[in-house]
C-alpha cells in the first residue's frame, strides 16, 4: 500500500512538473511561432499553432533593416551588460571586503549610509545624474551608459555579509605569509567566494542588458542605442511591425538564457551564503 501511494505521488508531482514547464516555455513557443510568420498569420482571427509558412527570411530581414540597427544594439547591451557587471563585481566586492574585514570605528556608519541609498527612489536622482552626465559630454556614449551604473549598494550589502562568514583562518594563514588586506583579498578571498561573485554577476548582467529608461535618455543617437531601446522602436504611434518584434525579442532574449543556464546553480548557492533570507 505504501509503494503505491510513493509512486502515486511521484506520478502526481512529475505530471504538475511537466504542465508547470509546458506554461513556462509557452511564451518562448509564441516567440518563435509570431517571429517566423507573416503579419496575416498572426493577426488572424484563427489560431493555429504552427504557421502556414516558416519565413526564415524575417530573421534576415531584422538585421537589414535599416532604420533599426539591432546587430549594433545587441553589440552595446553586450558590451555594456559586461563592462557593468565586471566593474560592479570589483568596487562591490572590494567596498564589500573592507566593510566586513578592515577595522575602521565608522565602517558601520559607511554601510548604514550605504543601506540608506536604497531607500532613495531611482526617479530622485535620474535628472542630477542626467545633468552630470550631459556635463562631462557623455550623452550617446558608452562611458555614459556604464559609469554611472557601475557601484551597486544592494551588491556591496550582499558581500559584506557572504565576507563576514568567510573563514577567517584563512585570511589569518594569508597574514602570517605576510599578505596584506589587498593581495588577501585577490588571492585568497576572491578564488574562494566565486558563488557570491556568480549570483551577483548574473544579477547585474540580467539587470544591465534589461535596462531601458538610462539607455533611452542616455542613448540619443542610433549608434549608442541598446537592444531594448531597438525592440521599442518597433512600436511607433503609425505602425507596429508585429513579426520583427517578436523575432527580435527571441533574439535579444537567447544571451540572456545563456547566461542564466550557465550560472543559475551559482545564484542559489551565492545567496545561501550571503545570509539573505
Amino acid at each position: 500500500m505504501d509503494d503505491a501511494l510513493v509512486r502515486v505521488g511521484r506520478a502526481l508531482r512529475a505530471v504538475v512538473l511537466v504542465v508547470l514547464a509546458l506554461l513556462f516555455l509557452i511564451p518562448f513557443y509564441l516567440l518563435v511561432r509570431n517571429g517566423l510568420s507573416s503579419e496575416r498569420d498572426i493577426t488572424s482571427p484563427e489560431w493555429t499553432f504552427f504557421p502556414t509558412e516558416l519565413r526564415w527570411g524575417n530573421v534576415r530581414e531584422l538585421f537589414d533593416d535599416p532604420s533599426v540597427p539591432f546587430a549594433r544594439s545587441l553589440l552595446n547591451s553586450a558590451l555594456i551588460a559586461v563592462a557593468t557587471t565586471l566593474g560592479t563585481l570589483l568596487l562591490a566586492s572590494l567596498a564589500g571586503y573592507g566593510l566586513a574585514r578592515i577595522p575602521h570605528r565608522h565602517a558601520n556608519k559607511v554601510f548604514y549610509g550605504i543601506l540608506g541609498t536604497l531607500l532613495v527612489p531611482a526617479a530622485v536622482t535620474f535628472v542630477p545624474t542626467f545633468v552630470l552626465v550631459s556635463s562631462l559630454g557623455w550623452v550617446s556614449t558608452l562611458r555614459g551608459l556604464i559609469v554611472p551604473t557601475l557601484f551597486s549598494a544592494f551588491a556591496c550589502f550582499v558581500f559584506r555579509q557572504y565576507f563576514l562568514g568567510f573563514p577567517r583562518e584563512l585570511e589569518d594563514a594569508a597574514q602570517v605569509d605576510g599578505l596584506g588586506y589587498w593581495r588577501t583579498y585577490w588571492l585568497v578571498v576572491v578564488p574562494n567566494a566565486r558563488p557570491v561573485f556568480a549570483a551577483v554577476g548574473t544579477i547585474v548582467f540580467l539587470g544591465a542588458w534589461n535596462s531601458f529608461l538610462w539607455p533611452l535618455v542616455i542613448g540619443q543617437d542610433q549608434s549608442a542605442w541598446t537592444v531594448q531601446v531597438a525592440l521599442s522602436s518597433f512600436t511607433t504611434a503609425q505602425v507596429v511591425r508585429v513579426h520583427e518584434l517578436f523575432i527580435a525579442a527571441g533574439a535579444s532574449i537567447l544571451p540572456l538564457l545563456v547566461v542564466f543556464l550557465c550560472f543559475q546553480r551559482w545564484i542559489v548557492a551565492g545567496v545561501e551564503r550571503s545570509g539573505i533570507d
